[in-house]
């Protein structure tokens, strides 16, 4: 067969060369060792959790060599794309500080290897299909979308099944693949004429029971069996599928690693065959093990369908973004956690993160401990930091809240300093939903009695310490003075101003000074645990401090 004028039939209007694309495209000039990675979601649905997975890693490996990190959408599965998800894939990957060097950007691209969505990259595939087709390691197939259809579900059964050559339908797939490439130029053309639509297929003549060596820098070395299936590199609407894209992408881009969930390795016999047919250097391959969760007493990969798998939920309880990647980084190298606790202020980025210190295994993901790294993470923040990252919450989630906050900025900050700073900060909130609850009792428009008082005192008692405090209290008191006060306080009504000599003879006293302050914390927060008395009370003022005291002296 005469393969360039088959080409020629099949993109009359492809007049550029490989060549030529490729000096669009120009070689990057990096230190030695710098790696270009990508993240290229789909914009298929919503974030998944596990996309910070590769897209941190990737990160990583860029920046920690002084590499490129760029970000390319792969929309070229139009039937699945969903409304508003490239938008939304954009903004919560920026929500989560993944900063890429170049890619796509809300209103376009940045850098000059795009573009870097696949969708308009079609006339630079076509230029290399046509080279394969010239080459004759590429055929048309005039199926209809039915017939398509069909052999993907049989091919598809046969790959979960994990068939091999000699199976049933490995043989029907062989003996289909050979009808299909015995196709004539004149059944070309006459289809061509008749307007039909074509798939392109690879010419696959590997022979599966060969193995190709290959090494996976987080596998190792691996044993990948040649690939004989004549995938499809063109759908019949001219976009590429995904084996054929990444392909002719990573190299003009010039990805020197690529990151991604081991869910891929039954697909690395294509991809090797297509970087040999192109005559591409092929990149570096990593594959995740996936994120898991426990369900009952077993480990189950974290689905897009299970709780607590898209990003956005996160961003909506209020989960800072810092916990995120946090936690991420945990899972992704054994030995952060350590490294956090010798270096508690430290920028995450300045971790020495190793491909050896992965697990290989599948991380597994768990709720409550994510929930604690973020109570740390939290608590290492200022105060400025802590509002600004609750304000930002409040304003898309709870309009109210927001509008207490942004009366007042500065009292807000105030009540946010309580128990910051120091080596163990108080880790009162996991996230910014939490929050409201937490501050309320300093807003009157939220205080409300959460708890009562203990059940073992009489309320004459409870009533005369509030009595009293409200005839002693003295805003210019420092801490230990106003601390002294109470023991005064507890010491004329009978109780030990001292703890310890409470416990060696309860007997001889109703109580002692906690339980009198504990009297004294109802009575201002509405609650029985809170942050430092003193502090409650120095931001509340001298009045309302005395008014909530007296109020509610006035119910016993």
């Amino acid at each position: 067969m005469d393969f360039k004028y088959l080409a020629d039939l099949l993109f009359p209007d492809v007049t550029k060369t490989p060549e030529e694309i490729e000096a669009a495209f120009p070689r990057r000039v990096l230190p030695e060792g710098a790696k270009v990675t990508r993240l290229a979601p789909s914009p298929t649905g919503f974030i998944h959790f596990g996309t910070l997975f590769p897209a941190l890693v990737n990160e990583r490996l860029a920046h920690q060599s002084e590499g490129i990190f760029y970000l390319r959408v792969e929309d070229t599965d139009s039937k699945r794309e969903v409304e508003g998800a490239e938008e939304d894939l954009i903004n919560t990957l920026a929500y989560y500080r993944i900063e890429f060097d170049e890619g796509a950007v809300a209103l376009g691209d940045n850098g000059i290897y795009g573009p870097y969505r696949q969708s308009h990259r079609a006339d630079i595939y076509h230029v290399f299909a046509k080279q394969l087709v010239t080459e004759g390691k590429a055929y048309p197939c005039f199926s209809s979308e039915e017939e398509l259809e069909a052999l993907k579900v049989t091919d598809k059964k046969a790959e979960i099944q994990n068939k091999d050559w000699h199976s049933d339908e490995s043989a029907q797939r062989a003996e289909r693949q050979a009808a299909q490439r015995a196709i004539t130029i004149e059944e070309v053309k006459a289809h061509l004429e008749a307007g039909d639509p074509f798939v392109l297929r690879i010419l696959a003549l590997g022979d599966p029971e060969k193995k190709t060596p290959f090494t996976d820098l987080i596998k190792g070395s691996l044993q990948i069996p040649e690939n004989d299936e004549d995938f499809v590199l063109l759908k019949s609407d001219g976009i590429p599928t995904y084996h054929f894209a990444h392909a002719v992408d990573d190299h003009l881009m010039g990805t020197t690693h690529v990151i991604r969930g081991e869910e891929w390795l039954p697909s690395l016999a294509k991809h090797i065959q297509l970087f040999r047919y192109l005559n591409f250097r092929m990149p570096k391959y990593m594959h995740l093990a996936q994120l898991m969760k426990l369900e009952g007493n077993s480990k189950k990969k974290l689905s897009k369908r299970d709780k607590g798998a898209a990003l956005a939920d996160y961003k909506a309880e209020g989960y800072p973004p810092e916990s995120v990647i946090e936690y991420v980084m945990t899972l992704l190298n054994s030995n952060y956690e350590e490294w956090r606790r010798a270096n508690p202020d430290a920028d995450w980025k300045s971790f020495p993160f190793s491909i050896k210190k992965m697990n290989t295994s599948g991380a597994l993901f768990d709720l409550d401990k994510f929930t604690d790294v973020s109570k740390t993470t939290i608590s290492r923040m200022d105060a400025d930091k802590a509002y600004a990252g609750i304000s930002e919450w409040a304003k898309a989630y709870d309009a109210e809240f927001s509008a207490l906050l942004e009366r007042d900025p500065e009292y807000a900050k105030k009540i946010l300093a309580i128990g910051r700073g120091g080596k163990k900060p108080r880790k009162d909130l996991a996230k910014w939903n939490e929050a409201k609850d937490y501050m309320s009792f300093f807003y009157d428009e939220l205080f409300t009695q959460v708890d009562s008082y203990p059940e073992n005192f009489d309320a004459s008692d409870i009533k005369a310490a509030l009595n009293e405090y409200i005839a002693t209290f003295d805003p210019a008191l420092d801490n230990n003075l106003w601390f002294e006060n109470i023991k005064a306080i507890s010491e004329k009504l009978g109780f030990s101003p001292d703890v310890k000599a409470y416990k060696a003879s309860p007997e001889s006293f109703k109580g002692h000074v906690g339980d009198i302050s504990g009297f004294l914390r109802v009575a201002i927060t509405g609650r029985q645990n809170s942050p430092d008395l003193y502090e409650i009370t120095r931001i509340l003022g001298y009045e309302r401090t005395v008014a909530r005291v007296k109020a509610a002296a006035d119910k016993l």
